[in-house]
C-alpha cells in the first residue's frame, strides 16, 4: 500500500525539526544566536558538518539537505534566509571540490517538492497530462519507463510496461516482474489539487482515453491528444523543467540543479 502524500510531508517536517534542533544545539555550543539567520554562522555550521571533531563527516547531499531544512525553519519563524548567499555558496563549493570522487546521487523528490512542481503547470490538456504524470509517478514510485508504459485496464494484455485500473477507492497499478507481477494501490487523497487519482481521471476524460496507452502525445497547440504513446524522455524533461520553475534547491547553480534531478527522482525516496 502506498502512503498518502501527507504522510511523506509529515516525515519531511520531522526531519526539518531535527535539523533545527541540531543547528540550535551547535549554535549554543559555539556561542552563536540561532536567530536571526547569519550567513557567517550558517556557513560555519555547514563547514563543521563536513569536518566534525567527533563524528563521521556528512556527505555533500546530506549537508545540502540540512541547509534546505534550515531554510524552511527560518521561513517558518518569519526570518527568511537566502540559500544562495555568497558566504554559504562558497562553503558548499569548497565542500564539493574537496570530495571530487564522491558521486552525485540523484536527488529524491519529496511531498513539498511535488506540490510546488505541479503548481507550476497550466490547466490545459498538456498541463493535465503532465500533472497526472508527476503525481502518479511520485505516489506509486514508478520509473519513467513504467509511467509512459502504462496501459488503461482491466481485461487487456499490456502493450507497454503495466496496467492501470481506476475504481472508487483509487487506482491500481500492475507491473510485470520476473516472478509474476507487482501490484501498487494508490488511494485517493483529500487534497484535490494533488490527488494522483483525480489527476489521472481529469487527463483521461479530457483526452478521451478509454483504452490503450495512458499517456499520449499532444498536438503542437496542446489541444488534442494524439494516438502515439509518450516517450520516457518527456518525463525527464518535465521533472527538470518543473524543478527549475518551482525553485527547488535554489541554493544551487541551475546547471547543478539540472544534473541533480532526473527521471529517477520521482521514485528515489522509495528505492533507497
Amino acid at each position: 500500500m502506498v502512503r498518502p502524500m501527507e504522510d511523506t510531508a509529515g516525515n519531511t517536517r520531522k526531519a526539518y525539526a531535527a535539523d533545527w534542533a541540531h543547528y540550535s544545539r551547535w549554535c549554543r555550543m559555539q556561542g552563536h544566536a540561532a536567530l536571526p539567520p547569519s550567513p557567517e554562522v550558517i556557513a560555519g555550521y555547514l563547514a563543521s558538518l563536513a569536518a566534525p571533531e567527533t563524528a563521521a563527516p556528512l556527505a555533500c547531499t546530506s549537508i545540502e539537505r540540512r541547509l534546505s531544512g534550515l531554510a524552511w525553519n527560518f521561513a517558518q519563524r518569519g526570518a527568511p534566509f537566502d540559500r544562495a548567499d555568497p558566504q554559504v555558496a562558497a562553503v558548499l563549493s569548497r565542500i564539493r571540490m574537496s570530495r571530487p570522487s564522491e558521486p552525485m546521487r540523484k536527488a529524491a523528490i519529496h511531498g513539498d517538492d511535488i506540490r510546488a512542481m505541479v503548481a507550476c503547470l497550466p490547466y490545459d490538456l498538456r498541463g493535465l497530462r503532465d500533472r497526472a504524470i508527476l503525481l502518479i509517478g511520485y505516489a506509486a514510485g514508478l520509473r519513467r519507463s513504467e509511467i509512459v508504459g502504462l496501459d488503461l485496464g482491466p481485461g487487456q494484455a499490456a502493450a507497454g510496461a503495466g496496467l492501470l485500473e481506476i475504481a472508487g477507492h483509487g487506482a491500481l497499478v500492475t507491473l510485470p516482474t520476473r516472478g509474476g507481477e507487482r501490484r501498487i494501490d494508490v488511494p485517493r487523497e483529500a487534497a484535490k489539487a494533488t490527488c494522483p487519482v483525480q489527476a489521472l481521471e481529469r487527463w483521461l476524460d479530457f483526452a478521451k482515453v478509454a483504452s490503450g496507452p495512458v499517456f499520449l502525445r499532444t498536438s503542437r497547440d496542446g489541444k488534442r491528444a494524439l494516438p502515439a504513446r509518450l516517450s520516457d524522455k518527456h518525463v525527464v524533461r518535465l521533472i527538470k523543467k518543473t524543478v527549475l520553475a518551482s525553485g527547488i534547491r535554489a541554493d544551487l547553480p541551475e546547471a547543478e540543479r539540472l544534473r541533480l534531478f532526473s527521471g529517477q527522482s520521482l521514485r528515489a525516496r522509495i528505492a533507497r
